[in-house]
């Protein structure tokens, strides 16, 4: 923790260095590796607002995104820098810098000579910490936007929720652009004291090679498919593990019990989304059944609404709507948007449609969900 306290103390100091407005947005689209998540701690740090970018954006894209958030500072891959660069110095970005996946670039050149203490800039919990781009159904691009207080309810709920103790390790191997690996695995280790095992892509043989290691592993569906088409995956080699679990995407019933069957562990299915981090979960003692993902987080509200607002009786086709300390405040220069994303009375339209008290969603606008029977909460 020492070393990651200077680390991220060199790349606040370089941020504070640059004397940007208050608020002012750090876009980075670089490939994962520790360093990433160093600078996204240091944003934090120095008391601005950090934009991830998929790495797969291409040039239409990342112009949106630079063009609608005016980031003050733009990070992106070495190998990028060409193209890249060129978008955020004709919007009037001032500075671009560079990070790659091997500690190169001129980010880490340019931090390097700064103090390796930082006092850390005190923001409230209604103070915006991160813009997540989410494009939804229809039209551009949203960007959600995250406070201080969505991401620190969440990583502690879930802390205790998911039985985090002292020892565990967690296998990361998520890219780290999103809410289910920037903010759930990540703020989960650090917030528990954990070691964490940084794979810098899915690769299955390392996973398999440090899974021995590891008691704690978060995935997407596919992850879990891949792995079972390892020949030698099975109960050996997973002596330490206590968790496994799986989000982002539905994980088919089949999947589930196919893994259970060759691993001897149960998989953790929970819900989330961009715009609320985590909201449901199944529990970390007692049942788990394949194709459900368990009840609402505690403090986290979840109802299955009607068109007019009411609350839909048993068997009825309704929305669900979502409230709790987790929930983003609004889209990024959308208040109209927000406005209509939102009831009166402050619950968020999550998009997604079921029967109340169902199995399963009768329709999805968003994809495809499960319903646990004994809660109004869905996968995305």
């Amino acid at each position: 923790m020492a070393d990651l306290d200077r680390a991220t103390a060199k790349l606040a100091n370089l941020l504070a260095s640059l004397k940007l407005p208050a608020g002012s947005r750090i876009a980075v689209q670089v490939e994962k590796s520790p360093e990433a998540l160093f600078l996204y701690l240091a944003t934090l740090r120095a008391g601005y607002v950090f934009l991830p970018l998929n790495t797969t954006y291409q040039s239409a894209e990342i112009e949106y995104f630079i063009g609608n958030a005016e980031p003050a500072v733009v990070v992106c891959s070495p190998k990028n820098f060409g193209w890249v660069s060129k978008l955020p110095f004709t919007a009037g970005t001032k500075h671009v810098f560079t990070l790659d996946e091997t500690r190169g670039g001129s980010l880490l050149e340019r931090a390097a000579p700064m103090a390796d203490t930082f006092a850390t800039v005190q923001r409230k919990d209604g103070d915006m910490a991160a813009i997540l781009y989410t494009s939804g159904t229809t039209g551009r691009s949203k960007g959600a936007m995250l406070s201080h207080g969505n991401l620190s309810s969440n990583a502690v709920v879930l802390k205790d929720h998911w039985g985090g103790k002292k020892g565990d390790v967690l296998l990361h191997a998520l890219p780290i652009f999103h809410v289910h690996s920037l903010f759930v695995a990540s703020h989960g280790a650090l917030l528990n004291g954990s070691k964490i095992i940084w794979l810098p892509k899915l690769d299955m043989k390392a996973i398999l090679r440090h899974l021995p290691r590891s008691t704690v592993m978060m995935g997407v569906p596919t992850y879990y498919v891949r792995l079972l088409a390892e020949p030698s995956f099975g109960k050996d080699g997973f002596r330490n593990m206590q968790l496994f679990v799986s989000g982002s995407a539905p994980l088919l019933t089949e999947t589930f019990n196919t893994f259970q069957e060759r691993s001897g562990h149960t998989i953790l299915e929970r819900y989330g989304m961009s715009e609320t981090i985590m909201l449901v979960s199944t529990p970390y003692a007692g049942w788990r059944i394949g194709g459900t993902v368990g009840k609402a987080l505690p403090g986290v509200g979840v109802r299955v609404a009607d068109d007019k607002g009411g609350v839909c009786k048993p068997g009825e086709i309704g929305n669900i709507e979502v409230k709790g300390p987790n929930v983003f405040s609004g889209y990024w220069r959308m208040p109209e948007k927000t406005k209509e994303e939102f009831t009166a009375d402050g619950w968020f339209k999550t998009g997604d449609v079921l029967a109340a008290g169902a199995a399963s969603p009768r329709t999805a606008r968003r994809s495809p969900t499960t319903i646990c029977p004994s809660s109004a909460a869905a996968r995305t």
